[in-house]
């Protein structure tokens, strides 16, 4: 096959299988723009189009490494109890109401480590990667670009990504909260957050995340919550 993005033959059949799936997922959300004036039609819409995900890609994945287990929020699949794929629909809610900012989540992990991630948003088709010890990635328009993760460490100039309840005490000067956990995680890796802070969140929304944020020279914890940081800020 052609080489798509810097990287693995693995890596680049994994891409391929999800800018598959991401044509129809853009087809979807033209289809969920018209549904909401009924936030229940909008929902149950998504619900099958995150079905048809999982269906539509488990084929090509199964490309890759044919005795790989899988694992959703919704779905586990053993395999050979070696090789797993991880996938989500992260920033969901997102989907429902319209909104954009929503990614696919795919990793393959291998004796229980991620050892190939990707981060993709179907709707501006960008994606960030990463492969064990071999650095984060972003990819759009033909071009791949190493990133990495800021080197701010002064809370009144930090941006710190949400995925909390309750009244927790918000860090920084610029707080956001983006519904896209996958993303969030993404974007640390790139700089454009200092660190996010979530609630204890399905493994198979940030599995991707996790191994790009490290790759990214990043760090990441998850305990009683979710911490992803350039190192410095928190």
């Amino acid at each position: 096959m052609d080489v798509l993005i810097k990287g693995s033959s693995e890596l680049n059949k994994m891409f391929a299988a999800l800018q598959r799936t991401a044509s129809g997922l853009r087809r979807d959300f033209g289809e969920v723009e018209n549904l909401q004036q009924s936030l229940r039609g909008a929902q149950d819409f998504v619900q099958k189009a995150s079905a048809r995900i999982e269906e539509s890609i488990i084929s090509d994945l199964l490309l890759v490494r044919p005795s790989a287990g899988l694992l959703t929020p919704n779905v586990s699949k053993s395999g050979d109890g070696r090789d797993e794929f991880v996938l989500a629909l992260s920033g969901a809610a997102n989907f429902v109401r319209a909104n954009p900012n929503f990614a696919i989540s795919l990793a393959l992990r291998s004796m229980d480590e991620t050892k190939i991630a990707l981060v993709y948003s179907p709707i501006d088709e960008k994606l960030y990667y990463a492969e064990k010890g071999n650095g984060a990635y972003a990819f759009s328009t033909y071009h791949s670009a190493r990133v990495r993760v800021s080197n701010l460490s002064e809370k009144s100039d930090l941006t710190v990504g949400y995925n909390v309840s309750g009244n927790q005490k918000m860090i920084g000067a610029n707080p956001r909260i983006t519904g896209c956990p996958a993303m969030d995680l993404a974007w640390v890796a790139a700089g454009k957050f200092d660190a996010y802070v979530s609630d204890p969140i399905d493994f198979a929304e940030i599995a991707a995340g996790e191994l790009i944020v490290t790759e990214a020279g990043g760090k990441i914890t998850m305990d009683t919550e979710l911490i992803a940081s350039n190192g410095k800020a928190m």
